[in-house]
């Protein structure tokens, strides 16, 4: 399995970068807590509170996010839920 996320990783065309910007008190936290789980890398259950990204220690004392994080997350579909997506080569293809 690691082999595979790093091949991913060294592919441009599997790499998606991900922002999230919100108001204070908006999910922020909760929408990240909850990608980590989803990834495996923390609980579900723990998700929303664990403030996993959160990582200084003001932010920690404070409660609060100050800082952005970068994480590198891998994540599959399932074959059924990208069914109805079309790659823009193949979209192309048809087109001529």
């Amino acid at each position: 399995m690691a082999d595979r996320i790093k091949a991913a990783l060294r592919t441009p065309s599997c790499v998606r970068n991900l922002s999230i910007i919100a108001h204070v008190d908006h999910g922020k936290t909760t929408l990240s807590d909850s990608l980590v789980a989803r990834a495996g890398l923390l609980s579900k259950s723990k998700a929303g509170t664990a403030r996993s990204l959160d990582i200084d220690p003001e932010e920690i004392a404070r409660g609060i996010t100050i800082n952005s994080t970068a994480v590198t997350l891998h994540y599959e579909l399932p074959r059924d839920d990208v069914a109805h997506a079309v790659d823009e080569e193949e979209e192309d293809e048809e087109e001529e």
